[in-house]
């Protein structure tokens, strides 16, 4: 039959009923509390200063990191005339910002602005209100600690008086600095291209004309350490979009460097050291460190990898309110460092560090996650607060990234993408497959994402990888969240326009991000549970041939927790969880794998279900699974 061509006006009306559903699910997960940095809520342009001969501030000690460490205590005490609940202390980098308060002091109006010009024109790196010292109300005298890590600059800290709202700069402590701001920090792995390779990224001070990147890495048992050349990458203000990325939250990112090391062994053991070497023939190293080969493709082993989303940054010193912002963020950190024996790799599936423009707040978090990403690949996707940004090619038109447009996070982190703009790889772990896909580019049939998809699918070879997953920020499958409850749709909108190519490829499990919670399926196709082909036992544990995918919600690493729907569960629905926590997948061998949600604040399994099945479960047909075949003997 002849395909029914509508009438240009409906064309038009459902494209219109479609951008609003996107529109309302923007809005809907950008608009509450929990999104807001706080470093956003300092009015930072109505800055004055009124430096007061009274209020002192001082910090010590002077001088971080002389015996070669990348973050340290720094005891800062205070004073302030008729102290009030309105005092706060923040640090700054470089040291100079004093001098630019009410600088270009006016109007905006010649930028095409309105109001008065920025007061403070660079944001602190965090801050805490004076009373948390508890003399401060009744003396006047107060003292703090700040966690400090080396981000290539000297420091200083700002008393201010008048709240957040009205802030007035009434005194700026002494300088600190490290002794090598320039050092190397923060390395990170990730896997590479090829199955025995393995990235290894950090930060510097260096540039590629001041000092040569490397990394130092051998085998264990190995004598002689061999050394990798690395690439060097920065970006500037004019490579982000909007404000306050390329504004008041700009800060210079230094240099960041990526070496490969190559030839791996599969399951060997290797220490490593990243450097540089000045021309003079100086080496200035940064820490040593030891890593895991990656399992070669197929390999029968024990194989067990973490999946999460929506993390961001913790403050073992309580700065910047995150207790707020992102509750869970410390403990998960905490837990995934204790529990490091017992994964081989973690795919930290999109809203990352929610710097949401506040550029510092990168190497805080890449310092964060430096005891966990400098032992097993840390692989990352792209969420809606490293891309999303207006008419910048993405698919949503939020805001959500405050400028970002995805520079920052496709910068510091290597992924083995064939473009890192474009947040959609394959990667080969064992018998794990993951198609890692980038939900703030399109994703429907006819795109280049669709297209990539359908390869990475297609080329598992499944009686050797037997396990395949769909990993990526937004729910593009199945969820009950508050938001996509009230759209109607239980799922991003248009997400399951990619459906047919779980069903055809018969994709194990597809892991989301995004929502704040953990909510796992039945094996679901088309909002039907397909239990009757994988037989359930009723204990949330499945053999032989898998009917449909398991969805899997874990947006748990962090960021505040969100709700489900009221009423009913959706029928596909059988285990939530709002509790802070991760995925565990572990495969035993080619038949069994298990799957565990684990709580940050206990590490026990407080979900989990199995899936044993042989090859020839992976080869027989279910619904819209196989292509037509003759019936001929």
């Amino acid at each position: 039959m002849a395909a029914r061509v509508l009438p240009s006006s409906l064309l038009v009306a459902a494209a219109v009923a479609v951008a609003a559903l996107m529109a309302m699910a923007v809005a809907a997960a950008d608009s509450t509390s929990d999104n807001i940095q706080p470093l956003s809520t300092l009015r930072l342009q109505a800055t004055q200063v009124e430096m007061d001969s009274g209020a002192v501030i001082h910090a010590s000690p002077d001088v971080l990191g002389k015996n070669g460490e990348d973050s340290a205590w720094v005891t800062v005490n205070f004073t302030a005339p008729a102290p009030s609940a309105g005092h706060w202390v923040a640090l700054f980098s470089p040291a100079d910002f004093g001098l630019s308060v009410g600088a270009g002091a006016g109007t905006n109006a010649a930028a095409g602005g309105e109001g008065p010009a920025a007061g403070l024109p660079t944001a602190p790196i965090k801050y805490m209100f004076a009373n948390i010292s508890p003399s401060f109300m009744s003396s006047g005298s107060g003292n703090m600690s700040f966690l400090v890590i080396n981000q290539r600059s000297d420091y200083a800290f700002g008393l201010f008086s008048g709240g957040k709202d009205n802030p007035k700069l009434i005194a700026i402590s002494n300088k600190i600095s490290f002794a090598n701001p320039k050092a190397p920090v923060y390395p990170r792995l990730s896997l590479g291209k090829e199955w025995n390779e393995m990235a290894v990224t950090w930060t510097s001070g260096y540039n590629i004309n001041e000092a040569y990147p490397f990394v130092e890495w051998k085998m264990k048992g190995e004598e002689s350490p061999k050394r990798a050349p690395a690439g060097t990458l920065t970006y500037t203000r004019r490579h982000l979009c909007g404000k306050p990325a390329n504004a008041e939250g700009y800060r210079d990112p230094g240099f960041i460097h990526t070496a490969f090391l190559k030839n791996l062994w599969p399951n060997r053991e290797y220490s490593y050291q990243i450097g540089h070497e000045l021309p003079d023939g100086t080496v200035v190293r940064g820490k040593s460190s030891t890593f895991r080969a990656p399992p070669f493709p197929g390999q029968d082993s024990l194989q067990r990898v973490v999946v999460f989303g929506d993390m961001g940054l913790g403050q073992r010193d309580g700065t910047n309110e995150l207790a707020g912002f992102q509750p869970g963020a410390q403990v998960t950190t905490d837990r995934l460092i204790k529990d490091l024996p017992n994964y081989d790799a973690v795919f930290h599936i999109g809203d990352l560090s929610y710097a949401n423009g506040f550029l510092a707040q990168w190497d805080q978090f890449t310092a964060q996650i430096e005891p966990i990403a400098s032992r097993v690949p840390y692989m990352v996707a792209s969420g809606n607060h490293e891309r999303t940004f207006h008419d910048t090619g993405g698919f949503y038109t939020g805001n959500d990234s405050r400028g970002e447009c995805g520079v920052p996070a496709e910068t510091y982190f290597y992924v083995p993408a064939e473009n890192r703009g474009k947040f959609w790889y394959a990667a080969d772990h064992g018998m794990f497959r993951f198609c890692v896909g980038d939900t703030e580019h399109d994703w429907r049939p006819g795109s280049e994402q669709h297209a990539f998809l359908e390869r990475c699918f297609a080329s598992a070879d499944r009686k050797h990888q037997p396990w395949l997953v769909f990993a990526a920020h937004r729910p593009l499958g199945y969820s009950s969240n508050d938001f996509y409850a009230a759209e109607g749709s239980f799922a991003e909108p248009m997400g399951r326009a990619l459906q047919g190519l779980w069903q055809k490829h018969r994709v194990d499990l597809a892991v989301y991000g995004h929502v704040h919670n953990y909510e796992r399926t039945c094996p679901v196709y088309e909002n039907t549970c397909m239990d009757g082909r994988s037989k359930d036992d009723g204990k949330g544990s499945y053999s032989g041939t898998m009917g449909g995918t398991i969805h899997v919600v874990a947006g748990t690493g962090g960021a505040k927790l969100r709700d489900y729907s009221a009423g009913p569960w959706p029928q596909w629905s059988v285990a939530r969880d709002k509790s802070f926590g991760y995925v565990k997948l572990t495969a035993s061998d080619h038949s069994s794998l298990r799957v565990e949600f684990i709580h940050s604040d206990d590490g026990a399994a407080h979900d989990a279900f199995n899936i044993t099945r042989d090859y020839k479960d992976v080869l027989a047909c279910t619904v819209d699974s196989c292509a037509p075949h003759s019936m001929a003997s």
